[in-house]
């Protein structure tokens, strides 16, 4: 059942990456319809935005209090209709429209897909980072798909019926799953989080807040300028400057796949919020500064991996681990920063881009600089965290170490039974298992925990007396 409302949840992100573009990738053909220039199409792009400025927070308190299913369902109905209505759309004022539904859509789908990621408990983390790799998948199959019908002189709307098509089907896949209660803590996010002095958890949310709208501000721009930079400022040609986004797209999806890999395993997400953070600063620093082809290919792919990668969610994670009884309400607040990103940073390098593209690109590095600053913050503040499940994998560490070392201490016990044996000394010699509990007593810092160490050690000794007897009747 988990396995199955997983892939649904993903599901419904491969159709959201498809609306993501579907607009931009039918421009000419939605222009024939409603009869209105190249220009004006592109002026129904920028509703979406609207949608989600208008729906994130309203959205995500609303699901904190009516469960995430009918927040996704909800999600579900609102893409259906806007890829739909599209094909109808009598005019472009209708179109706008719907492209604000297609924004409603998407915050639906955020608040309640999210959210129900964490409350399913596992590694949460990696299952909301995999959410960006099926939308990558959508905006990869697209493209191909919409090539296919124009090729084959084939009505453009088979790819917006496709999109609604699946998620039909994904309805009734959907449709008899259980989803989690919303707003359980799981025990393994259970820690000293809340533990937090007051300042401390008004910093960490200022920060991660901030950090919804740098994070998305950092790959927007890149991918807005780096190719009319490469063109202007490397002089490189069309080809070579289109190439640097599809490094930067190769190095998005493997980025992801690394993350999640790494946080399937457990790895602290405060080190890689910083460490992935600092990697994309150097990488942006390199090519804009340091006009070498090569460096300048890898830069970009590293970017990719670093940016991209999904530590947008990794970041959103954290915060709903701050908030772990209005995680609705968390996700409406970082994805509302998010939006405003998505409007403002056009804006503001719209303005610089009138004086050099330079400046514009450059800019990345402010807003580069002020997540890395942003997550530094959040890693002092929170310290060493410790948590349950962080709590039991140094357990486990521990545990590989201590049986090695039995593994050796049985050895020697083997030897010490053998040389008893030869010079017929009974196996049981307490006054020695005296001296074993005494030694563990002066080399325990903890006087506290001393008893608990010697009913160890106690049963360590009678296992081992049992070994060395097991020995002498077999004769081994």
């Amino acid at each position: 059942m988990r396995q199955r409302l997983s892939l649904s949840l993903y599901l419904n992100y491969f159709v959201h990456g498809i609306g993501l573009i579907i607009l931009a990738q039918n421009m000419e053909s939605l222009g024939k319809l409603w009869q209105t220039p190249l220009a004006t199409v592109s002026y129904v792009i920028s509703g979406v935005g609207i949608g989600r400025l208008i729906a994130y927070l309203i959205l995500g308190a609303l699901s904190d209090r009516y469960g995430r299913k009918n927040f996704i369902f909800l999600g579900m109905g609102c893409y259906c209709i806007f890829f739909l209505g599209m094909l109808v759309a009598p005019n472009i004022q209708v179109a706008y429209l719907l492209a604000i539904v297609a924004g409603i859509a998407n915050s639906a789908l955020d608040s309640g897909t999210y959210t129900t990621f964490v409350e399913l408990g596992g590694s949460e983390s990696a299952s909301n980072v995999l959410i960006k790799a099926f939308m990558s998948l959508g905006e990869f199959i697209l493209p191909l798909l919409v090539a296919s019908l124009e090729n084959n002189s084939l009505w453009f709307g088979w790819s917006f019926i496709f999109a609604a098509l699946v998620l039909i089907i994904n309805f009734f896949l959907l449709l008899p799953l259980k989803f989690p209660k919303a707003n359980q803590t799981q025990s393994a996010m259970l820690g000293t989080w809340k533990g937090l002095s007051k300042a401390k958890k008004i910093i960490i949310t200022v920060a991660l807040a901030l950090y919804g709208y740098t994070s998305m501000a950092l790959m927007i721009l890149f991918t807005q300028w780096i190719t009319m930079y490469a063109t202007e400022v490397l002089h490189m040609g069309n080809i070579a400057s289109h190439f640097l986004l599809s490094l930067y797209s190769i190095g998005s999806i493997s980025g992801v796949l690394i993350m999640f890999w790494l946080l399937h395993k457990h790895f602290s997400e405060l080190t890689l919020l910083v460490y992935l953070n600092a990697a994309a600063l150097i990488s942006l620093a390199i090519i804009c500064f340091i006009h070498i082809t090569w460096l300048t290919h890898l830069a970009a792919f590293i970017f990719g991996l670093t940016a991209a990668s999904g530590i947008m969610q990794v970041g959103l994670n954290t915060f709903l681990k701050l908030y772990p009884r209005t995680k609705g309400l968390i996700t409406g607040i970082f994805f509302t920063f998010g939006s405003f990103a998505s409007f403002t940073i056009p804006v503001v390098t719209g303005w610089l881009s009138q004086k050099s593209v330079a400046a514009a690109l450059e800019f990345d590095l402010l807003i580069g600089s002020a997540s890395l600053i942003l997550v530094v913050i959040v890693r002092i503040a929170l310290g060493h965290q410790k948590t349950l499940a962080s709590s039991r994998r140094t357990v486990s560490l521990l545990d590989k170490i201590i049986v090695r070392l039995l593994v050796r201490r049985f050895k020697a016990v083997k030897t010490i039974g053998l040389l008893k044996e030869e010079v017929k000394v009974p196996v049981l010699d307490s006054k020695r298992e005296e001296k074993v509990k005494a030694n563990v007593a002066a080399n325990c810092s903890d006087q506290k925990i001393v008893p608990y160490l010697q009913e160890i050690y106690g049963t360590i000794m009678a296992s081992s007396r049992k070994y060395q007897e097991d020995k002498r009747q077999n004769n081994d």
